[in-house]
């Protein structure tokens, strides 16, 4: 049996993910080793065990955290979080790419003093960068989707709920989900 693809769900000790995307997961082994530490409350668990010498442990699916840790205010910015300000969108053609397939764009180019800050980067896929090149917005023909500015942790973690991952256990559901509108 194979338990390396189990990794568990970490919430925070209001029983929120940590992060929506990338969704804050932690491998058996951590949150075997956080359980033993008392450091996380066991929500949730696999249909697996995993046994040392001297004691058997079932495999955790969902653990939540004893104490609470406060979300920055102030993302980093990163490319990935650019990325997801965005909603993984082309702010010029507007279409959606997965994260390999966009690149930053310097509404200010880079060659005209313009700074890697929020107000100045935009996601761009390929073809629309290259097409603006190293020009001002004003003189490229082109139109943005909508101005740049530094988000907040919670429109990071807001626009992370529409990205669900690849892999979602269904012991998870409920917890990822909870403050969505329950359909019939």
């Amino acid at each position: 049996m194979n338990i390396s693809g189990n990794p568990a769900l970490v919430l925070n000790a209001d029983f929120r993910p940590l992060s929506y995307y990338p969704l804050s997961l932690c491998s058996w082994q951590n949150a075997i080793k956080a359980v033993f530490l008392e450091r996380v409350s066991v929500i949730e668990n696999y249909d697996f065990e995993v046994k040392s010498p001297s004691r058997t442990f079932q495999l955790p699916s969902v653990i939540a955290l004893k104490d609470f840790i406060t979300p920055q205010r102030k993302p980093a910015f990163t490319r990935f979080n650019v990325f997801l300000r965005d909603n993984f969108t082309c702010q010029y053609c507007h279409q959606m790419f997965s994260a390999n397939e966009l690149t930053f764009d310097h509404l200010v180019p880079k060659c005209l003093n313009g700074k890697t800050t929020w107000n100045n980067v935009v996601s761009a896929c390929t073809v629309c960068n290259l097409k603006k090149g190293r020009r001002l917005l004003k003189y490229s023909g082109m139109k943005l989707n909508k101005e740049p500015a530094r988000p907040t942790s919670i429109q990071l973690q807001n626009n992370g709920k529409n990205f669900p991952p690849n892999y979602l256990h269904k012991s998870w559901r409920d917890y990822l989900y909870w403050d969505a509108e329950l359909q019939n």
